[in-house]
């Protein structure tokens, strides 16, 4: 199965936009990670207000997108990226759960973090690409 194919199956497995079979790699990873962060965003607010349910599901639907994105990555290609990227997936999966279990907001902050950042670096890669230096044949 493809990069592409994997991030659309993960995407259609969470519940997301009918935008995704239009849309290239890059793309399938930032809606999946707008829709990760969503979710973490959602989960806090039922913390908040104490909704039981409501925290369940949200800390859910992330679940589901990362094990989604870390089901898309490459190792072939990736290497140590891919192999990091999974590490912390399967950190954030298991912190996830803990909060859940224990009431505890502060796991889902802490996974909004950590995967934030990693948000930040694929909302600023179309622009790194574009920015990329072509080469010429000559």
């Amino acid at each position: 199965m493809s990069f592409s194919n994997r991030g659309v199956n993960a995407y259609r497995n969470v519940d997301v936009s009918t935008s995704v079979p239009y849309a290239d790699s890059v793309q399938l990873i930032q809606l999946l990670f707008n829709g990760l962060m969503t979710a973490l965003a959602d989960a806090e607010g039922h913390f908040e207000r104490n909704d039981i349910a409501g925290k369940n599901a949200s800390i859910s639907r992330a679940t589901k997108i990362i094990v989604g994105l870390q089901g898309s990555l490459d190792f072939e290609k990736g290497q140590e990226l891919a192999r990091n990227l999974a590490d912390l997936y399967d950190y954030c999966t298991r912190r996830l759960l803990k909060a859940n279990i224990r009431n505890d907001v502060e796991g889902v902050r802490e996974v909004k973090g950590l995967l934030g950042e990693i948000n930040g670096a694929w909302e600023i890669l179309p622009m790194l690409l574009n920015d990329a230096p072509v080469a010429q044949a000559s």
